[in-house]
């Protein structure tokens, strides 16, 4: 499995373009620069999710994506908003979580530079790592402001879904992969211990997988909004995405988020549960011989899987402590056998970009949390926006346990942007209502943006770096 980690160029020396491929590419930047904002998600996810991200324009040793490429045009459609007048283009307005989220991407790119002593190679890739993460997540906050937004935001997964599903299926009962069809990727899929892993257009079958099992709870709330028809396509498609990837990363994610939607009930109390699992864990650490970790080498859904190399890596992960926690490491391949496969989201976080990386990246998920719990407290008696901020704090938790088996280093990250904008969004109206309305004397000098559209206090607005005027 590979790791954005360890090479500058991207994959192919060469240029991978089907003349199909390009024809939706300039479509979806046509459609992108034309349609009105609410509509720019759909072109963009279609493009996103369905074209494989082998196919590349190579330009001066330069690798151009076709997602790097129509997000490029993306940010000029920002640009040409901002530059005609349009004073906030995010909607709620910019906040906390989009400011931690800037952090991370910083630090992050900041400590691969150091590590690899700001070699020309290092800085082209990172300049192109920071254009497709901060380019991606706000274009996508660009694009979502409100709770219609993040329906048909939904809505367009679903469809994705139900496409990749019955490729994806195809693959594995005909032993082809379609997708492979378009160049730069195989055509013939994976197969481990006599069982075809399909990937569909993704880097690999666990990405696959993981992308399509995190949806789940997002379509379960779709069902709940009178769009069943769309809804159950989601569902069948991702299901189908999760079976013909044989693994168990994505078995764990499905199963996780489905057994966090059955915890509805007791949501009341989930402070007393989510204390007792620590309590479990450091009693099961105390009593077992070795680290509560290895807990992670017994799960096995698939009869293939290779949990203890993910229980041996965090491990290592925590013994070498000393050696990444500054700027992160380039030596991990070292620590022992396969080490050089970062297939955990956080210890990829902290050997990429060092302890800062890592802070920020939990961070980023515990300010989620604390926005749903905080957004449905202030919508209790409402059940269903109670029901609503629950369905998208499952499809979090859904995420996380991904995290444990696999670190996003393709397209799929695009969808955890996407959640993360929905919580952001979806949290800070209720935010926003609790702020004073100030006084039509007063409005136009102390606040940039009317109440409404503020998604934190005004003082941090006021603080913002992304104050506009």
């Amino acid at each position: 499995m590979p790791s954005e980690h360890y090479y500058f160029g991207g994959g192919a020396t060469d240029t991978v373009m089907h003349p199909l491929v390009a024809l939706a590419m300039v479509l979806t930047i046509i459609f992108v620069l034309a349609l009105p904002r609410k509509k720019v998600i759909i072109p963009f996810f279609l493009c996103t999710f369905l074209i494989p991200l082998g196919q590349t324009l190579v330009v001066g040793g330069v690798h151009l994506f076709v997602l790097r490429i129509v997000v490029l045009f993306c940010c000029g459609r920002m640009l040409v908003a901002r530059l005609s007048g349009q004073r906030n283009l995010f909607g709620t307005g910019p906040n906390s979580l989009d400011t931690v989220f800037i952090l991370w991407v910083v630090f992050r790119a900041v400590a691969f530079l150091f590590l690899f002593s700001f070699q020309s190679a290092a800085v082209v890739n990172q300049v192109a790592w920071v254009l497709d993460v901060m380019g991606g997540y706000f274009f996508l906050r660009f694009a979502i402001h409100d709770e219609k937004d993040i329906r048909l935001t939904i809505k367009v997964l679903a469809v994705v879904a139900a496409v990749i599903g019955v490729c994806m299926l195809n693959e594995k009962l005909h032993d082809q992969n379609i997708f492979g069809y378009l160049g730069g990727m195989p055509v013939a899929p994976q197969i481990r211990d006599g069982a075809i892993r399909a990937q569909g257009p993704f880097a690999h079958p666990i990405l696959a997988g993981s992308f399509g099992a995190t949806l789940v709870p997002l379509f379960l709330w779709l069902w709940q909004v009178k769009s069943k028809q769309i809804a159950a396509a989601g569902v069948i498609g991702a299901t189908c995405i999760v079976l013909s990837s044989a693994s168990s990363t994505p078995l764990m994610a499905y199963i996780g988020g489905i057994v966090a939607v059955c915890f509805w009930p007791m949501r009341k109390h989930m402070r007393v549960f989510r204390w007792a699992i620590v309590l479990v864990l450091v009693g099961l650490h105390l009593a077992m011989k070795a680290p509560v970790w290895f807990l992670i080498a017994r799960i096995d859904l698939t009869g293939a899987s290779s949990g203890y190399h993910r229980a041996a890596l965090v491990d290592h992960f925590i013994r070498h402590f000393s050696e990444w926690w500054l700027i992160g490491t380039n030596n991990n391949a070292n620590w022992g056998y396969d080490m050089w496969d970062l297939s955990n989201q956080f210890v990829a976080e902290g050997v990429s970009g060092g302890l800062a990386t890592f802070i920020c990246f939990i961070a980023l998920i515990s300010m989620s949390f604390g926005r749903i719990g905080d957004a449905r407290k202030a919508a209790r008696g409402d059940r269903k926006r109670e029901w609503f901020l629950w369905f998208l704090g499952c499809a979090l938790v859904s995420h996380i346990v991904a995290y444990w088996g696999i670190s996003y280093f393709d397209h799929t990250q695009m969808s955890w942007f996407a959640l993360l904008i929905m919580i952001n969004v979806a949290t800070a109206a209720k935010v926003a209502e609790r702020i004073p309305v100030p006084k039509p004397a007063q409005a136009e000098s102390e606040l940039a943006f009317s109440p409404i559209e503020v998604s934190e206090t005004v003082q941090e607005e006021r603080l913002s770096p992304f104050r506009t005027n």
